[in-house]
């Protein structure tokens, strides 16, 4: 049996300034290396072994996997470039308190986050679960049993999920909240709604 676990980057330098960081290359905060190294101490002591960790392309997620992997004493991660955060088109390096201004009537506002859903340039929620799609028969392709560690951003992170339970994008939006170095299980012998395999302590949306 495959179980895949999927996590978010630690917090980084925009998400600390409220910036909509898409895929702006910002470093993990302090906080976001204590985050990144409490789920890896939370994963060591669960006893949970991977066969395999793949990461983003981008530093704070890659940053993210490299601090988990030196913990558990895994081989370097593995950049698969799928994992990369949404591109958020003409939001990038906007301010998050500025997408109801700029983006009404098209967003779905959130307890933590506003979610824009088509500015320009930008991928749409039904882009990104084609891509979560891709990812998941790739890994599915890759390895047919074990423990495999996705780490990634909160857009496409939520749409992985989303894909894998064949839920619809909008209602996994509202769902839950997908915070820094949260860990998520995605296994036939786990529930939707039992997801979150643990929840790390959030500094931000």
């Amino acid at each position: 049996m495959l179980n895949i676990y999927l996590t978010r980057h630690g917090q980084d330098e925009d998400n600390v300034r409220g910036i909509l960081n898409g895929r702006r290359n910002e470093k993990l905060t302090e906080k976001g290396i204590t985050q990144a190294q409490e789920l890896a101490n939370h994963i060591k002591s669960s006893n949970l072994i991977f066969s395999a960790v793949y990461s983003s392309p981008l530093e704070r997620a890659l940053k993210t996997a490299k601090i988990i992997t030196a913990a558990l004493m895994l081989e370097y991660p593995i950049i698969l470039d799928n994992l990369i955060e949404r591109d958020f088109g003409i939001m990038t390096g906007r301010l998050a308190a500025d997408i109801e201004t700029l983006c009404a009537p098209n967003l779905l506002k959130t307890e933590t986050i506003n979610y824009f859903l088509s500015p320009r340039g930008a991928e749409t929620f039904p882009d990104l679960i084609i891509r979560a799609h891709k990812i998941l028969t790739e890994i599915k392709k890759r390895h047919q049993e074990g423990n495999i560690l996705l780490v990634t951003h909160g857009d496409i992170g939520k749409m992985i999920y989303a894909a894998y339970y064949n839920l619809s994008w909008e209602d996994v939006i509202k769902q839950f909240h997908f915070g820094n170095s949260d860990l998520l299980i995605l296994s036939p012998d786990s529930k939707r709604e039992d997801a979150h395999f643990f929840k790390n302590k959030q500094y931000n949306a």
